[in-house]
Parts: structure tokens; C-alpha cells; sequence
């Protein structure tokens, strides 16, 4: 039987782009029609023990493994602390403001998305410099060729370049809450329109889709693919950038959130908020496969991978701890 929710067609991502598309260049915002930004359920008690092993930690927001040095970066202290986590020994920075975002930078840089400004921090120093900007930024990400693209709460895209001068600005979105930025292109998720929009070229808003019921989480794997969390209606949407077409569209239940890519596998691990798990899905053969499902701390509102080693963190926002998951505790298929 045909699992429900499934679509593996461009025709119909086609049909959807076609119908939303004459209103993806927009200069305005005004007329957007809105809702309510939807956010990780309420986590039970958890039922189970949670696997690998457990430290004690602060509430965690965000979670970030920096891909050249392997360091752990996690955002704690209702956002406003950077804590820069190797081989057992902690690092805490202040942050300017409350943390929206953290991505990849320059090979051991991590940056930050705060209010006015971007954070650029050195993983292995802790030493960081800014990037002023005018408006609350909610999403950064590097370019493949060293530029920056940031996105703003009242739904500005900025592009930066290498040194974070601004170029362009462009406008029409409500919110632009995360981003990707691929060999093809950036696409943008707008949470308050639970849409994802592309850019066309680096003058205008290109493209857009509607993102399921309440889409939260973006982001992007080594094939260029943005990945998508609907956490409103419980399903994991695959996109390609160049045209923007939906892909994949698979139903997980339980409130997915926050998303994790294991380029080693080709595994996403998505935490599922309203049951305290987080659950593997192989993309490589077209059609998501569960691998792997396993318990997690309350409140698993964060997640990362070492793509050096596999081992998957968890984060916990009620403060029950970081989680580990080493990938030798991982069977394939479990």
C-alpha cells in the first residue's frame, strides 16, 4: 500500500510552484497571507531510557558540530551563552543577544545569528568577531564562494560579501527564518508563511512552495537538497534548489523538529518533540527508509552529527542533559 502523504513527482512540485509563483517577486510584504510560527510540541516525561550516554547541561537551544575541528558548539542560557564543547573541556562565551541560528563558517569558524548582528567565532580559540547588521537576524549561512546570505525577522535577505559588507537587500518575504545555500542556489524558509522561497540570481525572489502546515527547521545536505521539518503536520519534505521542486514528502509523526544530516550515511535524523525520540531516514535510495529510532532526553528541540566520526548529540531544552550517541551504538536498520 502507498504510504500516505507520500509524493516523489516533479509534476506535482511543478503544479505547486506554478500556482504560488506570481507572487515570489514581490517587493511587499503586506499582503502575505500569515500564520502563527508553529514550535516543537510540549514533551512528555520521557518513557524510556534515553540511549548512549547523558551529561548534565543547561537548557539547549541550538546545537552545532564546527565540520573541520569537531568541535561542539551549543547555545544555553536562554541563548545568550556559546558554549564550545572539546574533548571534555567546556568553553562558554557571551553572546551579544539571544542566538536564532548557528551555521558552518569558514573551515573552524561557527556563526552566529543574533539581534544586529552576526557573530564569527574561532571553534578552536573562542575568539569572535561581528558583523553589524540593521534588524534581528534569524538565519546565516555561508555561500560556496565564501560570501554570506542572511536572513531577517521582518523577512529581509541580505547578501553579504566575504567580509560581511552588505551588496543586496531584497524584501517580499514575511520572515526569513533559515537558509540554504548551495552550488545551486539559496532558498529561503519563511515560518510565517510556511513557505520555502529560492532566489533567482542575487536581485530578487525566485520561486516558492508552500511548506506543509507549520513548517520550523531547514537544512541542506552535500547533494544541495534543503530539508524541511512540518512540524504542524508531522512530515520530513525533501526539495531540490535548481528548479525548486519537491522531491520527497514522508510522515513522521509526533511533532519533527530538529534536523541532522549524516553525509557518511546519507541518513537525516529528525527529533520528534512530542514523543522524546529521534529517528534515522535514509534518502539514498528516492524514498525515505527508517534506520534507526531512538530515545532521547526531554524536549529534543537540537540536534547535530560529527560527520568525522558519526557520533549524533542531542540537546535538551528543559535542561536533562546533552545526549550522546556514538555510531558505534547505532545499528543500521534498528
Amino acid at each position: 500500500m502507498r504510504r500516505r502523504g507520500w509524493i516523489r513527482s516533479a509534476l506535482a512540485g511543478a503544479a505547486v510552484v506554478t500556482l504560488l509563483a506570481g507572487c515570489s517577486d514581490q517587493q511587499s510584504n503586506s499582503d502575505n497571507a500569515t500564520r502563527e510560527p508553529a514550535t516543537p510540541a510540549l514533551a512528555p516525561t520521557p518513557a524510556a531510557t534515553p540511549a548512549g550516554q547523558v551529561s548534565p547541561s543547561a537548557p539547549i537551544s541550538l546545537l552545532l558540530d564546527e565540520p573541520a575541528t569537531g568541535v561542539l558548539a551549543a547555545v544555553v542560557d536562554s541563548g545568550t551563552t556559546l558554549q564550545l564543547i572539546d574533548n571534555g573541556a567546556t568553553r562558554p562565551i557571551s553572546l551579544p543577544g539571544k542566538a536564532a541560528a548557528l551555521a558552518a563558517g569558514r573551515p573552524g569558524e561557527i556563526l552566529v545569528a543574533v539581534p544586529n548582528a552576526i557573530v564569527r567565532v574561532d571553534a578552536a580559540t573562542g575568539a569572535t568577531t561581528q558583523i553589524r547588521i540593521d534588524g534581528d537576524v534569524h538565519a546565516v549561512a555561508l555561500r560556496p564562494d565564501g560570501s554570506l546570505v542572511a536572513g531577517l525577522a521582518n523577512g529581509k535577505v541580505l547578501l553579504l560579501d566575504a567580509e560581511g559588507a552588505v551588496r543586496h537587500t531584497i524584501s517580499g518575504l514575511s520572515s526569513a527564518d533559515a537558509l540554504t545555500a548551495g552550488p545551486d542556489g539559496v532558498v529561503i524558509l519563511d515560518r510565517r508563511q510556511t513557505a520555502i522561497v529560492a532566489l533567482d540570481g542575487d536581485t530578487k525572489l525566485g520561486l516558492s512552495l508552500r511548506a506543509g502546515d507549520g513548517a520550523t527547521a531547514m537544512i541542506g545536505d552535500h547533494f544541495g537538497r534543503s530539508l524541511v521539518t512540518d512540524t504542524a503536520g508531522g512530515e520530513l519534505l525533501v526539495y531540490t534548489a535548481d528548479p525548486l521542486v519537491l522531491h520527497q514528502r514522508f510522515p513522521v509523526g509526533s511533532a519533527p523538529y530538529a534536523l541532522a544530516y549524516d553525509q557518511r550515511s546519507e541518513t537525516v535524523w529528525v527529533t520528534l518533540t512530542a514523543s522524546n525520540e529521534v529517528v534515522g531516514y535514509d534518502l539514498s535510495t528516492g524514498i525515505p527508509v527508517e534506520v534507526g529510532r531512538y530515545p532521547t532526553v526531554r524536549q529534543p528541540n537540537s540536534v547535530t552529527v560529527d560527520n568525522r566520526t558519526g557520533d549524533m548529540f542531542v540537546g535538551s531544552a528543559t535542561g536533562d542533559g546533552l545526549q550522546r550517541i556514538g555510531a558505534d551504538q547505532r545499528k543500521r536498520g534498528q
